[in-house]
Parts: structure tokens; C-alpha cells; sequence
């Protein structure tokens, strides 16, 4: 029996039938790890193109979500990608560090988006008509597909930085508070890219 999805392009619809053209979706991968960057992507696709590759990226099998990142790649009309580092997140906090990531994906795109689609709760902070929806990773097709390439960045970043800071199993956990991570800070202690704030790290610290 195949995987039922829920993701539809019936907002974007009804933003084209509205005499939208250019509509980003947004979201985030990293909010709630322990370690590394929260890594935003805005992603602008034709409006008559709905991809039927795309879901919410924690539904999707890791070799699936790289298919679907490559076909992202080739049809998207505009890709921003922004980051906030640990240390940036430890100082002004998760929420703030997610939207600060948001707003850089945006303003990475090569064209500025007419209108924009969030997941969560929050709006950006920029004078463009905006929705956050909840769950719009597993219902809006433009998030779907944000999602995908927030994830798979921030995958292989993390997969890049397990090479830097050996014995915490990033290409693994991909900085998530794993038992085995839980473990590996036990015995090394929180990295440089260890977010200090958070619990199962703070109490790590010296």
C-alpha cells in the first residue's frame, strides 16, 4: 500500500487565481538539535508545475528526499538558502535565530518573492503578504519543497562537520539529542558547534 500525502498545491492556486506570481514557500530544518546551524530555505516554483515528489522531508526516506532535492534543483525558479550558527542561536535564542535564517533565505533568492508562505507560526519580518500556516510542511506543495532543501543542506553540512569534530556521530544524529549523542557529549564535552543553551548541553559545559 503506498504512502498517503497530504501536501497540495491549492494555496498556490488560489495565489495565482489572486494574480500572484512569484510565491515562496518557507521552512526550516535544525530548530530543535542540539548542535550545529538552523538552516533556512526559501523555494520559488512554477506556479503550474505541482510536483508530485514532494512532501514534508521528515516523511520521506533520506534517498528519496535527495531525488527530490535534485529535481528541486532543476525546476525551481529561485533557491535561498540562509543559516544562523549555534553561537548566534545561543545569544538571541531558537525562535529569533529561525526567523533571522528565514529572512537571509529570502533575501538569497534571485528574484524578490510577491508572496510568501511559511511553516509555523511566525511571520518574517519584511513588508511582503505573508501566511504562516502550522503543518505547512505537510500540506502546502512550496513548503514541502522548502523543506527538502532546508533538510538536505543542513544534512550535508552536518555530515561535513562530523569530519571536523570527530567521535560525536554528526553524520549520523545530524546533532539531535540522540542516545548516542547524549553519550558522546558525556565523554568529549559539548563541541564548537554545540548549541550551550539548550538542555542536554548546558549541563555538559565546565
Amino acid at each position: 500500500m503506498g504512502r498517503v500525502c497530504q501536501v497540495t498545491w491549492s494555496t498556490e492556486v488560489a495565489l495565482q487565481n489572486a494574480g500572484y506570481r512569484l510565491v515562496a514557500g518557507l521552512d526550516e530544518a535544525g530548530r530543535g538539535a542540539l548542535a550545529g546551524p538552523v538552516v533556512a530555505a526559501a523555494v520559488v516554483l512554477p506556479l503550474d508545475l505541482q510536483l508530485d515528489v514532494v512532501d514534508d522531508s521528515k516523511r520521506l526516506l533520506p534517498q528519496v528526499r535527495e531525488a527530490a532535492f535534485e529535481v528541486i534543483q532543476r525546476v525551481a525558479l529561485g533557491i535561498g538558502v540562509g543559516d544562523v550558527a549555534a553561537e548566534v542561536i545561543d545569544r538571541i535564542n531558537i525562535r529569533r535565530g529561525t526567523l533571522r535564517a528565514m529572512q537571509a533565505a529570502i533575501e538569497a533568492l534571485p528574484q524578490r518573492p510577491e508572496y510568501l508562505l511559511i511553516d509555523g507560526r511566525d511571520a518574517v519580518a519584511l513588508p511582503l503578504p505573508q501566511r504562516a500556516i502550522v503543518h505547512g510542511d505537510q500540506l502546502v506543495g512550496s513548503i514541502a519543497a522548502a523543506s527538502i532543501v532546508a533538510k538536505v543542506t543542513r544534512d550535508r553540512l552536518m555530515r561535513s562537520y562530523d569530519a571536523q569534530f570527530p567521535g560525536y556521530g554528526f553524520a549520523q544524529h545530524k546533532g539531535y539529542g540522540t542516545a548516542a549523542h547524549l553519550q558522546a557529549l558525556r565523554r568529549l564535552g559539548p563541541s564548537p558547534i554545540h548549541r550551550h543553551t539548550f538542555r542536554g548541553v548546558c549541563e555538559m559545559a565546565d
